[in-house]
């Protein structure tokens, strides 16, 4: 019995192994959008970085992947700040405010990223050739933001607030886009930005990436921010400052 659990413990080690090594092929990103503003906000925000990379070493020792467990632990700890919410106090109806939406996805050098969203505003893709952006999937996954659904099957299930129970995430809900040509631009947002719906708004960034899309990211991204930031101006000016996020 001992020999043949040293032989388990090294096969599976040496798939831990395997997965690390693919790792080194690819790049993760995490975008987190907290909803409101201030501190409670900047609280979110720390919350959800700091249990994400906790999750994450936890994740890479024992399966030397991601997998959609982890986001899952991720969303209970987030609906544990809901229902602690609610339990002082605040009505359910009010906004919520212990919730985030996020993307976390993965690029692949095979020029495809995959990944998963809660509430966020869907990937876009730019593509080099067509110089616009090009048009994806709209039946891609996705789940409600951070905190709000609870898996149907899970056994505290009744112990939390959720506005609506779901089947448990799986690797059938990792959503994917491809990159078709080299030069194709991965454009990842918040709804600061952009809010994924508004068909004038997306030409208008269309247009900013039109003609910044040959220089390096970090020049294309503060041409975006100058965009953002000068139609944050025009709205201050025609009063409709309400439409202001950051």
């Amino acid at each position: 019995m001992v020999t043949e659990y040293r032989n388990a413990r090294s096969s599976e080690q040496l798939r831990v192994a395997e997965n690390l090594r693919e790792l080194n092929k690819m790049a993760g990103v995490l975008l987190v959008d907290a909803q409101g503003h201030g501190i409670i906000a900047a609280k979110i925000a720390s919350t959800v970085h700091d249990t994400f990379h906790a999750l994450m070493l936890a994740e890479l020792d024992h399966r030397g992947k991601t997998t959609p467990g982890l986001f899952e632990r991720l969303n209970l700890r987030l609906a544990q700040s809901v229902t602690a919410r609610n339990v002082l106090g605040r009505s359910e109806k009010e906004n919520a405010r212990e919730i985030a939406t996020m993307l976390y996805g993965e690029v692949h050098p095979n020029g495809y990223f995959r990944f998963v969203n809660f509430g966020h505003p869907p990937p876009l893709v730019f593509s080099a050739e067509y110089r616009k952006f090009m048009e994806t999937d709209k039946r891609m996954v996705q789940f409600l933001p951070l905190g709000l659904q609870i898996p149907e099957d899970h056994p505290d299930r009744n112990r939390y607030f959720s506005l609506q129970f779901r089947p448990r995430a799986n690797s059938s809900d990792v959503a994917e886009l491809t990159l078709m040509s080299p030069g194709d631009i991965l454009f990842l947002y918040t709804d600061g930005v952009y809010d994924g719906s508004d068909n004038e708004e997306r030409q208008q960034l269309e247009r900013v990436m039109h003609d910044h899309y040959l220089k390096p990211a970090k020049d294309i991204c503060n041409a975006l921010l100058k965009y953002a930031l000068e139609r944050d101006e025009h709205l201050r000016k025609i009063g409709e400052e309400d439409r202001i996020d950051d």
